[in-house]
């Protein structure tokens, strides 16, 4: 099965620390609107299975009026094979999901909330120039859980300034909720971004990456205590409300991405659109996709693996490497996994190569020194 994923390259404002594709002039929302259909439409021979996700991200997906919601669902409804109740999932910022907002996705097909919380207090949100207050956060998840059952919320660990008795707090906060499903990253400093600056200039303190591996620990230790399922270094889940669309691109599947700057995969071949609004439109009204394409050579195919299965519970599969990939691949990967097994920052288990809690933070590092670079 697949998901297609849509990208909304539209925010209310522009937060400090984020280098996704997204802008703040909203004047050709309507037109950009209907470039995505017609790109779902020009693409629906791309996938030939069933649809099990559709997810809105961006951006800001729910800047967008759930007219022009339906109106993209209904275009992946009518030009693809969707699964009975697939998962449909909208990334929301809490200023937007007021009570009548959300009694009205509560009657679309949207069934998954992912709402960008990312701190319950206003300093954070204030240095990270969040659209919205705490209290507008804590109201908003107040409302959405008297409608819908599967929500997830973003929290950000790692801010300069918060020490690890707010992070506990913010997880308490969240907790207190009762919600299925968190997600939480680390606080990264990207290049081109007003954070980079700001650290730069000496008018906010850089990220303490001490603190951060420390909070992140702080967090599993937390969350799996409450009963969550660390399934994902980013993503903790209830037993049931693992998010499918995650999951998918965890495991591997194919998945197709609409909008500027969205990317697709599948299995052999990654893509990916252009990070222009403009030129988006532009190629789309006659009828160009706007994309570029790439081949995955074995080696490819085989660092992505590693880098994706060592972030999840489901390990890398030893067995699966060498029968897709050859002896050589598996040979190596033992070899340069020996020393951090030693370290104990990887086990095996059921012929499964696994971070430890230990290992799991460094997992993205680990999974880099494990890549091959000249077998094709």
């Amino acid at each position: 099965m697949s998901g297609i994923y849509i990208h909304i390259p539209f925010c209310k404002q522009a937060c400090h620390y984020c280098d996704f594709h997204f802008s703040t002039q909203l004047g050709k929302k309507e037109t950009m609107v209907n470039a995505i259909a017609k790109e779902l439409v020009l693409r629906k021979s791309e996938i030939d299975d069933e649809v099990e996700t559709i997810y809105f991200g961006g951006g800001t997906p729910s800047v967008l009026s759930n007219a022009e919601i339906e109106g993209l669902i209904q275009t992946v409804y009518h030009n693809y094979k969707v699964i009975d109740n697939p998962e449909i999932t909208l990334e929301a910022n809490p200023d937007d999901l007021t009570n009548n907002r959300i009694i009205q996705l509560s009657n679309s097909p949207i069934n998954r909330l992912s709402i960008g919380i990312q701190s319950f207090f206003d300093e954070d949100l204030k240095l990270m120039n969040r659209a919205h207050s705490a209290g507008e956060a804590e109201e908003c998840i107040n409302l959405a859980t008297q409608y819908f059952d599967n929500i997830t919320i973003d929290l950000i660990y790692g801010i300069p300034g918060m020490d690890n008795e707010r992070w506990k707090a913010n997880m308490q906060k969240a907790l207190d909720f009762k919600l299925p499903h968190i997600s939480s990253y680390a606080l990264t400093v990207e290049p081109r971004t007003a954070l980079k600056k700001f650290i730069e200039k000496g008018v906010v303190p850089d990220v303490d990456d001490e603190q951060a591996q420390e909070q992140f620990y702080i967090l599993v230790e937390r969350l799996e205590a409450e009963g969550f399922v660390n399934y994902e270094i980013s993503n903790f889940g209830k037993p049931g409300f693992f998010s499918k669309n995650n999951t998918s691109y965890w495991l591997g599947k194919s998945y197709l991405g609409v909008g500027p700057s969205a990317h697709s995969f599948d299995g052999e071949h990654r893509s990916w659109n252009i990070r222009n609004n403009p030129t988006y439109i532009k190629k789309i009204e006659t009828g160009v996709l706007p994309n570029e394409i790439e081949t995955l050579s074995k080696t490819d195919r085989y660092n992505e693996y590693v880098m994706t299965g060592l972030r999840t519970i489901w390990g890398v599969d030893l067995g699966r490497v060498a029968i897709e990939f050859g002896e050589n691949y598996l040979k190596y990967l033992s070899q340069q996994s020996s020393k951090y097994l030693e370290q104990e920052l990887l086990f095996v288990d059921d012929g499964k190569l696994l971070t430890t809690k230990k290992g799991k933070f460094l997992a993205d590092g680990i999974a880099s020194d494990l890549f091959m670079l000249n077998l094709k």
